[in-house]
């Protein structure tokens, strides 16, 4: 390879993709995604106030788990 300095659109093509990559990992393995929960809040719902993570997180391992402690077994 030479010198040539690479596009800018190679590099945004590629955050892109790997930032779709990053999502569909984390809710694989069930962890929610809270930037994009921020960005749909403001966007879609400009007068209500985004939760904090801490709040976000419980409220999506409730609406995972049923709100019961512990894991499920089926």
């Amino acid at each position: 390879m030479g010198t040539e300095l690479v596009p800018l659109e190679h590099f945004a093509t590629h955050k892109r993709v790997w930032r779709r990559l990053v999502q569909t990992a984390r809710l694989c393995c069930g962890i929610p995604d809270y930037d994009n929960y921020v960005r749909h809040v403001l966007e879609k719902h400009p007068g209500r106030e985004p939760m904090d993570y801490k709040t976000f997180f419980r409220e999506r391992q409730e609406a995972r788990f049923g709100g019961r402690s512990g894991f499920r077994c089926c």
